[in-house]
């Protein structure tokens, strides 16, 4: 079991809010996060979900966990959010837009409404998230730090999620832009682009049925398995923290070596039993006399 990587007490005096906090990797962020000390804000559509995490983290961490219901594609609830952050907390510091949405399919399937719903979501959902709090952060003058959740697809690009990809490449450039405009405020912007790291509702969407089993991730990925959550909450916890102070526009792949995997022209070859080897060798030798 993988344990957490930062000292305890690293993000006392932090407030975080997490987008898509409710389950899977924001649950799992969102928790790591209240246990180092923040306080942390959870929010998505379903107020149901939400409560029912923020009360299991703060049993599990004796920590203060605000549950806002919000639709990151209306302007108006986000802004909602912020204050309900701000309210409670006094300010916030951190913004993590991990609020996501995505399917597979031919591309050439998708109606343009099943297009714009995914790009709503992703990228506009992280744009009205990221200039809500970052207006309120330059006119307060409040040093603070967004943490985008990206995907390694959003840099390389992949058949049948393509409205997906197109919107994490578009969350990609955002970052590395704003890294760029916004440091002069005091606003760090960065990425995480994790691989494989199965959560229940989002693959058993993603991979209906028998899918998931047939399309075995851990085949991918050099190091044969996939990703724990913990792993990825260290990294987002050291990324947020002011640990990662000199930290801005970077996008850090956590994935285990897949994407590299599948670059490499000659990484199939992996496949090739050690007697075939054996094969080649000897015939590599005889062309070569």
């Amino acid at each position: 079991m993988v344990q957490g990587a930062l000292r305890e007490g690293a993000l006392v005096g932090k407030t975080i809010v997490v987008t898509g906090g409710g389950t899977g990797l924001g649950k799992a962020m969102a928790t790591y996060f209240s246990e180092l000390g923040a306080n942390v804000v959870i929010t998505s559509r379903k107020l149901d979900v939400l409560t029912q995490t923020a009360k299991e983290i703060e049993e599990k961490t004796s920590n203060s966990v605000l549950a806002v219901s919000c639709d990151v594609r209306n302007i108006e609830d986000v802004e909602r959010l912020y204050k309900e952050a701000a309210d409670t907390f006094g300010g916030v510091d951190i913004l993590v837009n991990n609020a996501a949405g995505n399917f597979i399919s031919p591309t050439e399937r998708l109606s343009a409404n099943a297009f714009s719903t995914i790009i709503d979501i992703v990228l506009k959902g992280t744009a009205n998230c990221t200039l809500t709090f970052g207006k309120k952060w330059i006119e307060s003058k409040h040093t603070a730090n967004i943490l985008n959740i990206i995907t390694t697809y959003a840099f390389t690009g992949s058949g049948y999620v393509v409205p997906s990809a197109v919107a994490k490449g578009g969350v990609l450039t955002m970052t590395r832009s704003l890294a760029a405009e916004w440091g002069k405020y005091g606003i760090r912007s960065n990425a995480i682009a994790p691989g494989p790291f199965p959560t229940k509702g989002a693959w058993d969407r993603l991979l209906p049925g028998d899918l998931a089993a047939k399309f075995d991730f851990k085949n991918r990925v050099p190091l044969k398995r996939v990703g724990e959550h913990q792993e990825l909450a260290n990294l987002a916890a050291f990324l947020v923290s002011d640990f990662a102070g000199y930290i801005n526009g970077e996008v850090i792949t956590i994935d285990g070596g897949e994407w590299l995997q599948g670059a490499g022209q000659m990484n199939g070859m992996e496949a090739i039993a050690p007697e075939m080897w054996d094969y080649i060798e000897k015939a590599i030798r005889e062309n070569n006399k």
